[in-house]
């Protein structure tokens, strides 16, 4: 799963940060898994949560001693239909190579 359409012209950290929830669902992520998911440093990554969070476009639940940050619903588009998009051709769009 990835973001919708309509939100890929956000921020590409905003973006990743949205596909790495999406990926999770309902679920959701810590900050920490979505450190290490997200690839970017810390200040990058709080900037783009509080945008998401402005916005309405991820939500926060305490439980217990963690934070998990799942999208909202709508954030979530269908599985990619584009089957032909391998590893490979993620990791080049990804560092526009």
């Amino acid at each position: 799963m990835q973001a919708k359409p309509e939100y890929r012209d956000r921020d590409e950290t905003d973006v990743a940060v949205l596909d790495a929830l999406a990926e999770r669902g309902e679920d959701g992520m810590t900050v920490f898994e979505l450190r290490s998911s997200v690839d970017v440093d810390i200040d990058q990554l709080e900037t783009a949560l509080s945008k998401l969070k402005a916005d309405d476009l991820i939500e926060a639940t305490d439980e217990g001693e963690q934070t998990r940050i799942a999208p909202d619903s709508d954030v979530i588009g269908p599985e990619s239909d584009d089957d032909t998009d391998t590893f490979v051709d993620r990791i080049r769009e990804r560092f526009s190579l």
